[in-house]
């Protein structure tokens, strides 16, 4: 428990909004953007489903009530798809629709590969009528994504690109970790390319670098897209992302269900714990 609560701590923003708010405050007082994630997923009843969509809602209100540069990241399993598909897509249409009138958007999170599907058939659904005001992750170590990519550029959707950190069979992701940094390398220079503001969501410094060489050499300018990094790992590369005009938004957890988070984290990938081990001590 106590290097599981070090770990939190230094990676989640508090239980409450009250403790979040704090550290979204400080953030956009640096220069940063930010994207708020209330911690749960996995939900298996309704009233739960319905609990957490309202926390959203008000969630957004708090973001414009207190002029806080933040917009809300959320996973379908906490509003309810293992309930029900089109009960899932009603809770967060709702929250969607509420985005949309304080002018704030919302990205759905990309779960494990049996989601995948059910995922962006929801996000389609949804960005059909709210199509500033929705976008959804792409995971590089998928087979499919590469064609899930050219779907979203055709049709304008708002991606986040990343690696992913679920633990997914050879028959349908690439086991190979160079293989997976090669499909996230040729993804981002599409979506820099071709994309609509996309976001580049990674702490490999290889990679940001293998970005900003794309976008000056292709005169992409630096507010067609952003960068994405957890809140607390890599803060210097952060700070110098920003430091050298950037856009960069950290991705800040809070809640109440902050040890089966960490303890899935772990559980899925043993190198989430290495990694997020690894920079306790490293900004």
């Amino acid at each position: 428990m106590g290097i599981l609560l070090i770990l939190a701590k230094r990676f989640i923003a508090g239980e409450s909004f009250e403790q979040a708010k704090g550290v979204v405050k400080r953030l956009n007082d640096r220069g940063f953007l930010v994207t708020l994630d209330i911690l749960g997923e996995s939900v298996t009843n309704r009233k739960q489903a319905e609990m957490h969509r309202d926390d959203y809602i008000g969630l957004l209100k708090d973001i414009n009530t207190l002029g806080l540069n933040s917009t809300i990241s959320l996973k379908l399993t906490q509003m309810g798809l293992d309930i029900d598909d089109s009960y899932c897509c009603e809770n967060v249409l709702k929250i969607v629709k509420t985005a949309a009138g304080y002018k704030n958007f919302v990205r759905i999170d990309m779960e494990g590969s049996k989601y995948t599907l059910r995922t962006i058939d929801i996000f389609k659904t949804i960005h059909g009528s709210y199509p500033e005001n929705i976008g959804m992750v792409i995971q590089s170590y998928l087979y499919r994504s590469k064609n899930d990519v050219t779907t979203a550029i055709e049709n304008r959707h708002r991606i986040r690109l990343c690696k992913g950190a679920y633990k997914e069979p050879p028959k349908i992701a690439f086991p190979d970790k160079r293989d997976v940094n090669k499909n996230f390398e040729y993804m981002a220079k599409e979506l820099l390319l071709k994309g609509s503001y996309p976001a580049i969501a990674t702490h490999d410094e290889r990679l940001i670098n293998i970005v900003k060489f794309f976008a000056e050499e292709n005169k992409i300018p630096k507010d067609r897209f952003e960068f994405q990094m957890l809140y607390g790992i890599r803060r210097g590369l952060q700070e110098k992302l920003l430091k050298d005009g950037y856009r960069v938004r950290i991705y800040v957890p809070y809640g109440t269900h902050w040890l089966p988070y960490t303890i899935r984290r772990i559980r899925e990938r043993k190198e989430n714990f290495w990694f997020v081990l690894k920079n306790i001590f490293r900004r």
